[in-house]
């Protein structure tokens, strides 16, 4: 191991780190600079921000761990997520969010909810939600990061995680939400440069495009005998209809994360940052292509990386990890390429983890500092004081995941992943879109949407979806029975399935039930939406 080069490329990059953190602090200077960045942020640093944000070491070592176990069928996957998680959410939902955040004096996505239908329960129910879901998320980006620190510098597990939640923290405790977008925009641009040279990297190793495809392809009957189990029939094909990893794989891992990228509350504060229209337009060309390449590659490297290591050792890439999927991209960067690309890749899965966790930790202490605490103190408090509580939500955030992340079991990173954004999609998504399109919604249609979206989903998780019902055991303490439904699809069908079309029909039959918001009040709200003012502001 070449410890001065490893040690020059951190130091370099820390003290970088270091220097963006302390500009964001000396601009921090109130509790809206802390929460939304001043409504000022350029187009450049937003959209790598978002794109940052969006792509974790989930996303990497995760998927592309099960890309290297089932194949290239999660391609699809990327796609959804530009198409959805990029030109949707920013063109559709990014403009509304923004001006109607602006309107309403918002400054977090729980109070954006919570303005919108004039509800302190929605702030405060939506910051618990964030509060107490958002660690499990957190967590497995850790230790998607750590298994490659792990793996590549043979550092103890937990010690890896340690040693990124003291450095995250630092710089978000310090620096806000402005030190978050800052850091970000520097580790998107690591991340952006490092995945394509990775890409050409792996083809050119492999013998190119065709050649590596086509190995890739006739070794079909290499297929792990578990995976075709479960429905898939290899890794440059898409698994056999109806089958449970076909279900697994199209309602958890495509439609959930694809969906689910909507209701991200670390998201779509973004689009209330930055100052006008303009800005959000530019954004979608740098976010798009960001989030097209990054995991895109890392999809197609998992799937290659059986190649590799059936030509230099006669295994594919799940018997090389003894199962451990998240292992799969880690182990094949460290023998695969070279010692300085090593050093590079680590370096690539730390800014991708701190740029989601910064966003993450950020969000959650938001979401008990501001949401939680001062919302329902009733009184709006000095900036000191409000800052104060958000920094202690953030210290409070670290340490559940990091003890989340110590307890976890291997090859969790994709499915917590999925997990999470499915349930933030049932819980969040309908009253999300409701509050940027359907005046007619009202307070009460969205506090049933949210709530039926969060029951919905735990009773779910906790008793029919066959990973979480089993591995937690509740379902069996109660019933006796590990879950309450075995049949075929059902134990493989997505929360968010179910949970979504649930929440939707609470919120629009509970809407149409109950009385409107005040006429003068949705006028506030909409406030510079006609076609000729948003013109002359754009």
């Amino acid at each position: 191991m070449n410890y001065s080069l490893l040690i020059a490329i951190f130091a370099i990059y820390f003290i970088m780190v270091i220097l963006i953190g302390y500009l964001a602090y000396k601009r921090t200077n109130s509790s809206e600079d802390f929460l939304i960045a001043g409504r000022d942020t350029n187009s450049y640093i937003m959209a790598l921000s978002y794109g940052a944000t969006f792509i974790s070491t989930a996303a990497i070592v995760g998927f592309g761990g099960i890309a290297g176990k089932y194949g290239m069928g999660i391609l699809w996957l990327a796609w959804l997520n530009v198409i959805v998680g990029i030109f949707i959410a920013f063109a559709f939902l990014g403009k509304r969010t923004r001006r109607i955040g602006h309107n309403l004096g918002s400054v977090t996505f729980p109070e954006f909810l919570g303005r919108r239908f004039n509800s302190r329960f929605i702030q405060v129910a939506s910051g618990l939600i964030i509060f107490c879901g958002m660690p499990l998320y957190a967590a497995v980006v850790l230790i998607g990061a750590a298994r490659f620190m792990e793996t590549s510098l043979a550092l103890n597990f937990s010690l890896s995680l340690l040693i990124l939640s003291l450095i995250i923290a630092v710089y978000v405790f310090y620096g806000g939400i402005k030190g978050v977008m800052y850091t970000d925009a520097l580790q998107g641009t690591i991340m952006f440069v490092s995945m394509a040279i990775l890409l050409v990297f792996v083809y050119a190793k492999l013998g190119g495009v065709s050649h590596a495809n086509m190995a890739l392809s006739n070794m079909v009957h290499l297929y792990p005998a578990a995976a075709a189990a479960d429905g898939g029939t290899g890794w440059t094909s898409f698994p056999t209809l109806s089958s449970p990893y076909w279900w697994n794989l199209v309602t958890t891992t495509i439609l959930g994360v694809g969906i689910g990228a909507l209701a991200q509350p670390s998201l779509a504060v973004r689009f209330m940052t930055v100052k006008s229209d303009k800005e959000l337009n530019r954004s979608i060309l740098i976010g798009g292509v960001f989030i097209a390449l990054i995991p895109t590659t890392a999809y197609i490297v998992g799937s290659l990386s059986n190649v590799f290591f059936f030509d230099n050792f006669g295994k594919i890439a799940v018997n090389m990890v003894a199962g451990n999927i998240d292992k799969i991209i880690p182990t094949f960067i460290s023998m695969a390429m070279p010692e300085w690309f090593v050093y590079l890749f680590l370096l690539t899965l730390i800014a991708a983890s701190m740029s989601t966790l910064s966003g993450q930790y950020h969000t959650q202490g938001t979401a008990l500092g501001h949401d939680i605490i001062e919302t329902l103190h009733k009184r709006k408090l000095s900036d000191n004081l409000s800052t104060t509580f958000s920094k202690i939500g953030i210290l409070v955030a670290i340490v559940l995941s990091l003890i989340i992340g110590l307890s976890l079991p291997g090859s969790i990173v994709a499915l917590g992943t999925s997990l999470f954004f499915g349930v933030c999609a049932a819980s969040f998504l309908p009253a999300y879109l409701a509050a940027c399109y359907w005046k007619r919604a009202t307070r009460e249609g969205a506090i049933a949407s949210i709530l039926a979206g969060v029951f919905s989903s735990l009773f779910w998780l906790i008793f029919v979806f066959g990973k979480t019902a089993t591995s937690l055991g509740i379902c069996k303490f109660l019933t006796g029975y590990p879950m309450l439904i075995s049949t075929m699809p059902w134990p493989y069908v997505d929360t968010m399935i179910i949970a979504l079309p649930i929440s939707i029909i609470f919120l629009v039959v509970v809407s149409l039930l109950t009385k409107p918001l005040d006429e003068k009040y949705l006028t506030n709200s909409f406030r510079g939406f006609n076609k000729k003012k948003v013109k002359e502001e754009s």
